[in-house]
């Protein structure tokens, strides 16, 4: 869920505004009580962001070991049919979560290239526990295979959540438990779970991430946003003390675990795109938003970059390096609604180290420290003063709202991108649209000529509208694909019992997806789309008629 600056405007539910008891942040800033990375606006590279080797280490009769039924050999830069060919693992997935001190941890970086080390920090009511990595992937239809696990780590109960007042931003900071280096773990999504001799188990997230993507196709995964409703703690950038929007966190740290399962949002929203990406056999490379923040470089010469099913929260360089890589020809898949909504920073702890902090003030951007001398780095929404720059010159879709649950009804059934589903237009899928959706908003930024494929009658808290699928393409060849729903990553699964939030979706509807993102990753793995499919047949004027002003009336003002 997101939230707006005018309720009135939007058919989300009203929040309460102000902050209650909020100590200035300016005056932390200016003590240099926070740390911005340097590097978040000038590049940083791959040493700035390798994770720290200092702390406590494993103990020496607790060190990983590797499993003999995983191949310790393999080479990160191995050929990735051999690694889809290999055999899955069907127990990758939680048994037992338990409560919620079980078993929980975290990693001191979100990614690491193959061969790299990784610090965990895990906390434990059971004397011991052991853990293993899984790569997900097709594998047969098994979605993972166990790539190493270590022997038995002595468990201890570690310190609870700490507040750093001023943001309210809460932090584990707890004494690293093993020291796991990569060695032999193919590039991709993993899941590292903790197995307690309590018998309780939770996930730790964790993306090998790839040197280069020259002639692949990214799948650019979200742990920016997975952060942002991370309530571990009782604080997100959404609710704080007693659940009040007022007292939420203006700043998060990925120094805690995830809450819940431990990886809720990956699961619910990327898993699907990760096994189907790799079940087409198509040349892939694995990245996450802040590295792409960092090091633009690993876009460079990429067929495709693929966002997945919630992507909310982006910096500026972010959407800078990816709107260059489209400009240069690498195509672009939205798969999911309400991307690039949210402008954020990434800083260092304490002005030093690696990047561990996510930093978002939406409606309370006066105080964001940056509002007098950096004003496009001030973090509000993107569409939002005092920087506005919609998303939608990128997507070609904006945000409109939520909550929702309608049908995705198909407009232009000849486009190649519904090639083999079988769909004619006006052909309905029943609760593929939801819970958030984007429209083609005419007046806003927007790419020409744009193309509706998809046109979804709705209504919102009263409100009828429109949710779209549009896709449009760049002088530079690229082609730009956007769902316009936040359910299309979970509607790959609808119909298969795999995924528990279906939302009643069927297996009808899993197919047309799962067929119509087949169509899509295919062509965008091939180059650029706007050299080789037809181009798009600019619609929005027939579409929306006359409903230009009443779209621009649903924006924030100052948008």
């Amino acid at each position: 869920m997101t939230t707006t600056d005018d309720d009135t405007e939007r058919c989300e539910p009203p929040e309460r505004r102000g902050r209650l008891d909020r100590r200035h942040f300016l005056e932390a800033a200016a003590a240099g009580v926070a740390g911005i990375a340097v590097g978040a606006v000038a590049g940083c590279d791959s040493a700035d962001r390798a994770p720290s080797r200092t702390g406590v280490g494993a103990d020496p009769t607790t060190d990983p070991t590797t499993d003999p039924t995983t191949d310790p050999t393999t080479d990160p830069t191995a050929d990735a049919t051999a690694e889809r060919a290999r055999p899955g693992s069907p127990d990758w997935r939680i048994r037992s979560v338990g409560p919620p001190d079980a078993v929980e941890g975290y990693t001191d970086t979100v990614s690491v290239e193959p061969g790299e080390e990784f610090g965990l920090y895990v906390s434990t009511t059971a004397p011991g526990l052991r853990v293993a990595a899984y790569r997900i992937g097709w594998y047969g239809g098994a979605q993972a295979r166990l790539v190493w696990r270590s022997g038995r780590v002595a468990g201890r109960v570690q310190s609870g959540p700490r507040m750093v007042t001023y943001t309210d931003t809460v932090r584990a900071d707890w004494e690293r438990t093993l020291a796991v280096r990569t060695d032999g773990w193919p590039e991709g999504a993993y899941l590292l779970r903790l197995d307690a001799e309590n018998g309780h188990q939770r996930y730790v997230p964790l993306i090998v991430r790839s040197a280069s993507a020259a002639g692949r196709t990214v799948l650019m995964h979200a742990p920016a946003t997975w952060q942002a409703y991370n309530l571990w703690g009782g604080y997100s950038l959404y609710e704080g003390e007693n659940g009040a929007y007022g007292t939420r966190s203006l700043a998060v740290s990925f120094d805690r675990p995830y809450d819940k399962n431990g990886a809720e949002k990956f699961l619910v929203y990327e898993r699907a795109a990760v096994v189907l990406a790799e079940r087409l056999g198509i040349p892939l490379a694995y990245t996450t938003g802040v590295d792409v923040h960092l090091t633009p470089s690993v876009l460079r010469d990429a067929t495709a970059v693929v966002s997945l099913g919630h992507d909310e929260y982006w910096t500026p360089e972010q959407r800078r390096h990816v709107t260059r890589a489209r400009d240069a020809g690498t195509n672009l898949a939205f798969l999911g609604a309400n991307t690039c909504y949210r402008r954020i920073r990434l800083e260092q702890d304490g002005g030093t180290g690696p990047v561990r902090t996510v930093v978002c003030f939406k409606d309370d951007y006066r105080n964001d420290p940056y509002l007098v001398e950096h004003r496009t780095m001030v973090t509000t929404d993107f569409r939002a003063p005092p920087a506005a720059d919609p998303e939608s010159s990128l997507t070609g879709v904006l945000y409109e709202g939520f909550p929702v649950d309608a049908p995705y009804v198909v407009h232009g059934a000849d486009h190649w991108i519904f090639e083999g589903t079988g769909a004619k237009r006006g052909d309905s899928f029943d609760h593929l649209v939801g819970v958030e959706y984007d429209r083609v908003t005419p007046g806003q930024p927007t790419p020409s000529p744009l193309e509706i494929v998809a046109h979804s009658p709705l209504v919102c808290a009263g409100r009828d509208s429109h949710a779209d699928s549009a896709y449009y393409t760049v002088p530079g060849g690229a082609g730009v694909f956007a769902s316009g729903t936040m359910r299309w990553v979970e509607g790959l699964m609808a119909g298969t019992g795999e995924n528990g939030r279906n939302h009643g979706m069927d297996a009808r509807t899993g197919a047309f997806v799962t067929r119509t993102t087949e169509n899509v990753l295919r062509a965008f793995a091939a180059g650029p789309a706007g050299r080789t499919r037809p181009a798009p047949r600019d619609n929005v004027r027939s579409v929306y008629g006359h409903a230009a002003t009443e779209s621009q009336e649903r924006l924030p003002p100052g948008a």
